[in-house]
């Protein structure tokens, strides 16, 4: 059966008290709250620096066992490396989030390519053999050159993502290059419409088979958090 899985782009956020977390939850408390209330987070912080076994083990510990974490994956593979010749950095980052890989918490992989990456064909194709097949990946494109039939066909062959994410300089297309979706929705603010919109959308997929990670942008409100756990109860509990 298809899953949803719904969240936020991070979770420690104390302006999102008294709205989402009570207004005397102490921080170190905030991720299992989050946790009873939904069940996915997209984790940023792996991006800026490699996570220790402790922190993982402890994020576990504070979770269900149905819950999922989305990593992700580190600067120096995306952003200063930029994909190229990055075995070594692409097997340290995967040895480090192994623990909550053992743990089966671990959701889909982030790619996010910088903005100024532009499409390199050769440079895909040496990137995704990389990639376990074991393993859920996406990649964020945010240059239009790469939205292209070549680029899907080669993410279809990787059982790979397409992130579809939202932007006011790039609109993604829905491209399905896998056996699941992944979302990043970005808006500081959504209609009931177009929140019934998504849940529409979503409903649609999961009746195809298709997993879905959905993760509402992060704010100094807690709306996006709100809009997933809308979302969350808009299908069967996991």
């Amino acid at each position: 059966m298809a899953q949803l899985y719904a969240g936020t782009s991070g979770f420690a956020y104390p302006a999102w008290k008294p709205t989402f977390y009570p207004a005397k939850l102490p921080a170190n408390k905030f991720l299992e709250h989050y946790a009873q209330r939904l069940n996915a987070v997209e984790i940023n912080y792996t991006f800026r620096r490699l996570p220790n076994a402790a922190t993982l083990e402890a994020w576990v510990r504070a979770t269900p066992a149905h819950f999922r974490f989305a990593l992700k994956a580190n600067q120096r593979i995306t952003h200063i490396q930029r994909l190229k010749n990055v075995k070594e950095a692409v097997e340290l980052f995967l040895r480090m989030i192994d623990p909550m890989r053992s743990a089966r918490r671990l959701g889909p992989v982030l790619f996010q390519l910088p903005p100024n990456l532009k499409c390199d064909l050769a440079l895909l194709a040496d990137f995704l053999p990389l990639l376990p097949p074991d393993m859920r990946f996406t990649i964020e494109f945010r240059h239009p050159s790469w939205l292209i039939p070549e680029v899907y066909t080669a993410l279809q062959k990787q059982n790979i993502s397409l992130c579809v994410a939202e932007s006011e300089k790039l609109e993604i297309p829905e491209v399905v290059t896998a056996d699941f979706i992944y979302y990043r929705l970005r808006k500081e603010q959504y209609t009931p419409e177009e929140r019934n919109a998504i849940a529409a959308r979503s409903r649609e997929l999961l009746d195809q088979g298709k997993d879905l990670y959905v993760f509402f942008k992060h704010e100094e409100t807690p709306d996006g958090a709100l809009y997933a756990e809308e979302l969350v109860q808009s299908r069967p509990a996991v």
